[in-house]
């Protein structure tokens, strides 16, 4: 055994003296503290001074040896691999020995070290770790056991993938039935300690638990009702985490459950009350919900509806008693980081605006996103609309009587509660709702002006959720009054309250689309206002709301005194920001929309904003190769940027068409875009593409050139794992198949096998169906030798997937060219006729020389199968199928 590591007298004290100093509260002392412990990493046994000021040095304050722990585990973090052995023995034997020390702190820190190098892949390198602790658990002293378990917990969290892996020999084997014998424990927090362990192998269905599946939960039951809160948290994860993976174990004993869970909810405790609420949202999504709940509503819902209304401590932490603190500035920390949607090309549908695949936005994150994100108000909230959808207006039964009472209440909280009880039903039991929504749509209208600041930003919510109904009346009824209401709420004195509004204008404007046009000036004026009111937070919501605003009214915002107000705001903030600033998202998205509703009304603004983006496409291509090349010099660039720029490029070539011309050519835009197409990063492609198709409509005689280049990178992309992507690249190719014409010959290898083997796979999404239907359409209708044979592997699920599709221009160009293929490979339908039948009868009004060209296959196809035939063909059809052949084709 070589001689125990001494340390150095004056070495000591220069690391005390280093330890003090980093909890000097100056930024300058931290950070020639940080330079000196760089420093000192290079001296092999730096280490061995911080684990003896831990785990030795007790004449030492606990803070300083706990950070002296702290800030080995940083270097574990950073260097273990470079430890010398002796080193890293050293710290493995000191904690085991310390493992018990009489300090929680100390004992915390020993665990999180322990945890740590554990963590680096050393669980394979440390064999007498997991044995020593397992057996530190039975010993007699309290802080060793605890110290033990602490520690246990923590690898059991970090590492419970390889505990459960041969590499190690399978020790839960041995570790999971010893955890089980602790749940009776005389110390509530080491019972506490053995919940959580088995916890962390439940959602994996981990083999070693489900051999214990049932004295696991008979001895969760023993502990249901113990007297340590965080005992009772620990039960109540348990049980929802099994509901999810055994529910048959859980089924027998079901009608218990509820009724603890229904107390649990009610904990005195919120953290024990949270996580019992959490088994409503998990209940909610298996399908025996019904079955289980069904008697327990009239008691649950109570609960849920209680559960509800804010905390007095929500309360403070919302400064629900501050009305007016529009003229605070915000703090940055509380502004959420924003995610750009990408540009993604849709078709229209039948009877609604555009795909709604976009009703994410409405999810019950409505309000207080300062308070701890999730809390019993918010999973309450949640639990009830997810029941809502179960239960659909049988819910309404239990609702009912007590939203009277909770709506018209005196005491501000209570009624603020029954507002968001009745925005989480909104969606759930909509139908049912309907006959009281006369009388409480104007009920709320008076809420919004309500004294509490917190009663008016719930109202705004609950609003929204119910926009859809509202217009669909009359609107002098409802929406008028509503919408003059809401556009003083933008103008509110209270932040919360204008960000509500905001939101729910910008989910009203979605529903209403022109509805909103005779009120435009109005609206405008309200928005513009806003612009000089509003603290930084809310200016990106606003955003936002103009945004949907340019998308609802489209070209009705193309007036002269409509431009006059909203654009000299818009570019006042756009010169103000630089391009580093993440401010330029939002308000790049806005102008994008903004352009595309615009169109020639736009061109005054066009050439900056025009420069601006490829400027940012640019830098961030520069910067993103600088990165490639030497990482360690340079930071990686904020992608988002080029996103966001790419997609604004297609909304001014969208909006101003050939006019973007004399623009692209006097840049480098598809140089840059023939780097961006072939980014690591899909969004980046995605957004590439969209443009790509842009401008193959706005002035093709600049991408042709390219063609060449583009056309193998677009056939890569026709990959359906990425959605996205790959449906913006299958729409450019479409776009450039009609500028091309029969020049689109030698790229049809590159990509028809691709598209056909996308429209016939299972589960691909509607639009890319869609976009893929319309492109292969229109390469057959530029090349049909090319494209014809190939008719019978694709015709049936072509005709299905654009039979929803609104007359248009994409539509018009795929279907003539499925008519010329046919014309030459009409063997090709012959099997799937009744398809291209139904698709042809889904046309409004076709152009007439797209109507002769129907007209002639119909009867080519009749004439030539014969009289008695077509008869028995015919019969096959639904009626409504036979009566418009008749009507249109005379068929």
């Amino acid at each position: 055994m070589e001689c125990e590591w001494k340390p150095d007298e004056q070495g000591l004290q220069q690391i005390l003296q280093l330890l003090k100093e980093s909890q000097s509260p100056d930024t300058s002392t931290q950070r020639s503290v940080q330079q000196r412990l760089e420093q000192l990493n290079q001296y092999p046994d730096f280490n061995n001074y911080l684990i003896f000021v831990l785990t030795k040095f007790k004449s030492e304050d606990e803070p300083t040896r706990s950070l002296s722990g702290l800030i080995l585990k940083n270097n574990v973090k950073a260097h273990y691999q470079n430890f010398p052995n002796g080193v890293s023995d050293f710290i493995k034997s000191e904690c085991l020995q310390n493992i018990g020390d009489s300090s929680p702190l100390i004992r915390a820190t020993v665990g999180i070290l322990i945890t740590t190098i554990a963590s680096k892949g050393e669980l394979q390198n440390w064999p007498g770790l997991l044995p020593k602790l397992c057996l530190l658990l039975d010993s007699e002293d309290y802080n060793t056991c605890e110290g033990a378990f602490g520690a246990l917990q923590k690898i059991c969290e970090d590492s419970a993938e390889i505990l459960d892996s041969d590499i190690l020999d399978r020790p839960l084997n041995i570790m999971i039935p010893k955890f089980l014998q602790f749940f009776k424990h005389s110390s509530p927090k080491i019972r506490s300690h053995a919940i959580a362990c088995v916890n962390q192998f439940i959602i994996s269905r981990t083999q070693a638990l489900m051999l214990h599946i049932d004295p696991f939960i008979e001895n969760l039951f023993a502990l249901a009702t113990d007297e340590e809160p965080e005992v009772r948290k620990n039960v109540c994860r348990a049980l929802v985490m099994l509901l999810e993976v055994r529910l048959d174990r859980l089924l027998p004993h079901m009608h218990n459950i509820v009724e603890y869970m229904l107390l649990r909810t009610q904990d005195q405790d919120e953290n024990v009350a949270l996580e019992a609420c959490e088994f409503w949202l998990t209940l909610a999504e298996q399908p025996v919900c019904k079955e289980v709940l069904c008697g327990h509503l009239s008691q649950l819902i109570p609960v849920l509806v209680n559960g509800m209304k804010y905390s007095e401590i929500d309360i403070i932490l919302l400064k629900g008693d501050t009305e007016e603190d529009e003229a605070i500035p915000d703090n940055e920390q509380d502004i959420r980081p924003r995610f750009h949607r990408s540009r993604t090309v849709a078709q229209q549908h039948e009877g609604d605006g555009i795909e709604d695949d976009e009703d994410e936005d409405d999810e019950l994150d409505d309000d207080d996103d300062t308070i701890s994100d999730w809390n019993l108000r918010k999973c309450s909230a949640a639990a009830l609309d997810v029941l809502a959808n179960v239960f659909r207006d049988d819910l309404l039964l239990h609702i009912l009587p007590l939203l009277k009472e909770l709506l018209f209440h005196p005491e501000w909280v209570v009624k603020e509660s029954g507002i968001l009880v009745l925005g989480a039903i909104a969606e759930g039991c909509m139908q049912g709702m309907i006959p009281y929504l006369p009388e409480l749509i104007p009920h709320l209208v008076v809420c919004l002006a309500d004294q509490k600041a917190l009663v008016r930003s719930i109202t705004c919510w609950t609003l929204s959720r119910y926009a859809h109904w509202v217009v669909s009346q009359p609107p002098d009824t409802y929406l008028k009054p509503l919408m003059t209401e809401l556009l003083k709420r933008i103008l509110d004195s209270n932040k919360r309250v204008q960000e509500a509004a905001c939101s729910a204008f910008a989910t009203l404007e979605e529903e209403a689309c022109t509805e909103l046009v005779p009120y435009l000036a109005f609206i405008l004026d309200t928005l513009v206002f806003a612009f000089s009111k509003y603290q930084h937070k809310n200016l990106l919501i606003l955003y936002d709301a103009i945004g949907t605003l340019a998308d609802s009214v489209g070209h009705h915002l193309n007036k002269p005194e409509y431009i006059q107000m909203l654009m000299p705001p818009l570019i006042q903030k756009w010169n103000q920001l630089k391009d580093e600033d993440k401010d330029l998202f939002p308000l790049l998205e806005c102008l994008s929309s903004v352009a595309t509703a615009l169109q020639s009304g736009f061109l005054p603004y066009c050439e900056p904003v025009y420069q601006r983006c490829v400027n940012l496409v640019q830098k961030t291509l520069a910067q993103a190769m600088l990165y490639q090349s030497q990482p360690d010099q340079y930071e990686a660039p904020d992608k988002d940027f080029m996103i966001v720029a790419l997609d604004l490029l297609s909304g001014l070539a969208e909006g101003l068409g050939g006019t973007i011309e004399e623009l692209v050519a006097r840049s480098n835009i598809l140089t840059l875009m023939y780097q961006c197409m072939q980014d690591k990063m899909p969004e980046v492609r995605q957004s590439s593409f969209a443009l790509l198709g842009d401008l193959t409509k706005a002035c093709f005689q600049h991408v042709k050139p390219c063609i060449a280049d583009f056309m193998p990178i677009l056939g890569t992309n026709l990959n359906p794992e990425l959605i996205s992507v790959c449906n913006n690249a299958t729409w450019a190719i479409g776009e450039i198949a009609i500028q091309m014409g029969s020049e689109m010959q030698p790229s049809i290898a590159v990509v028809l096998h691709q598209l056909v083997e996308i429209i016939n796979r299972p589960n691909t999404p509607k639009t890319l169906l869609e976009n893929t239907a319309i492109t292969i359409g229109r390469l057959g209708y530029v090349c049909p030798q090319e494209v014809a044979p190939m008719l019978q592997q694709f015709i049936r699920p072509w005709c299905t997937s654009l039979r929803n599709i609104r007359d248009n221009e994409e539509k018009d160009s795929a279907f003539r060219g499925i008519c010329t293929m046919i014309s030459v490979n009409p063997g090709g339908v012959v099997q799937d006729f009744i398809f291209f039948c139904d698709a042809v009868a889904s046309w409004v009004n076709p152009k007439d020389d797209l109507r002769d060209m129907f007209y002639k296959i119909l009867h080519g196809f009749k004439n030539q199968v014969g009289e008695e035939n077509w008869m028995r063909f015919s019969d096959q059809f639904p009626m409504p199928l036979k009566e418009r052949l008749a009507t249109f084709y005379g068929v």
